[in-house]
């Protein structure tokens, strides 16, 4: 029997979604199961929906919920169209909504999905294969070297880009995985290679947030789930890049301080926020040392909380 995937603050974050047995409640990333699993758990009622654009990840994850209830619906798409596809079911408010906005590991682990860095296959790196045509090989082989250097850099922190790039023009055409790793070895100082990140982990993990065009799509979907709260609702984001945190700092930090809380603050009474929203958790929550342990995905994880009022 194959064992369930344990996703990153897991425990942390289905305690923060302070979930109802009756309640509405989406994960927006089902993904291989184990957020959507636990929250199946705790409804008797209530209904879960789960977004995925993944045709492995939607076959995988309903044989594993299907098991637990049959109290869930899983909705094909991208979480970019949250309010669409919940709609098509007649549901328009919920009580929770889960973003974990990290790569599943099934998508880095099949070589042909063109996500790896260690296993050999296509440059492709599309999360949703059918729509997109968008490959990480047309970006690579077509794109001009500004563009791929502020590519890089914006969605890599990649400090050798340049280079990087300069080397990518001189190979093209660069057709699979393995081809780009080696350019990007070829590109990198020895302190780099000997590092225990893998050398081309910045590259890849750019690549694929360009190909996908994830910022932008989850800070859309991030601003139609709060229009989709119920009051006492909460959003549970797990971030992973710098980039999805500022989306989430800036967005909670401008929905839960109004002008008016600097005098507030001053004064000698207790007086409520005027805000809509409250946040659950004032910092962000990290993996603790026996998570870390077992999960190194863990160490770039952060998990936020925010309340309708």
């Amino acid at each position: 029997m194959e064992k369930l995937h344990v996703p990153v603050l897991l425990t942390e974050s289905i305690k923060l979604l302070n979930i109802k047995p009756g309640g509405i409640y989406v994960d927006c990333t089902l993904g291989r199961g184990g957020h959507s699993s636990e929250i199946l758990k705790k409804l008797s009622t209530g209904k879960l929906f789960a977004i995925d654009q993944d045709p492995t990840a939607i076959k995988e994850g309903k044989e594993v919920l299907t098991k637990i209830s049959p109290n869930f619906e899983i909705l094909e798409g991208n979480f970019l169209n949250i309010s669409a596809l919940l709609a098509i079911k007649n549901v328009f408010k919920v009580d929770g909504i889960l973003y974990d906005l990290g790569v599943s590991s099934p998508q880095l682990d099949v070589g042909a999905r063109g996500f790896s860095y260690r296993f050999d296959g296509p440059l492709d790196m599309r999360m949703d294969p059918i729509n997109n045509p968008l490959t990480a090989a047309k970006v690579i082989n077509t794109y001009h070297p500004n563009d791929l250097v502020k590519i890089l850099k914006n969605f890599g922190d990649e400090n050798f880009a340049e280079k990087i790039v300069e080397n990518i023009i001189l190979k093209r055409p660069i057709n699979t995985t393995l081809e780009l790793v080696d350019v990007i070895k070829s590109s990198l100082p020895q302190k780099v290679l000997k590092a225990q990140k893998h050398p081309a982990k910045k590259t890849f993990q750019a690549l694929r947030i360009f190909v996908n065009n994830e910022i932008e799509v989850f800070k859309d979907s991030l601003e139609q789930s709060l229009e989709l709260l119920n009051s006492k609702g909460r959003i549970v984001v797990i971030t992973f890049h710098s980039l999805e945190e500022k989306i989430v700092k800036e967005t909670f930090k401008k929905l839960t301080i109004s002008p008016r809380d600097t005098v507030i603050s001053t004064l000698p009474i207790e007086i409520e926020s005027d805000t809509e929203f409250k946040l659950v958790i004032k910092k962000p929550v990290r993996a603790d040392k026996t998570e870390l342990k077992i999960n190194n995905r863990a160490h770039s994880a952060k998990l936020w909380a925010i309340e309708k009022k």
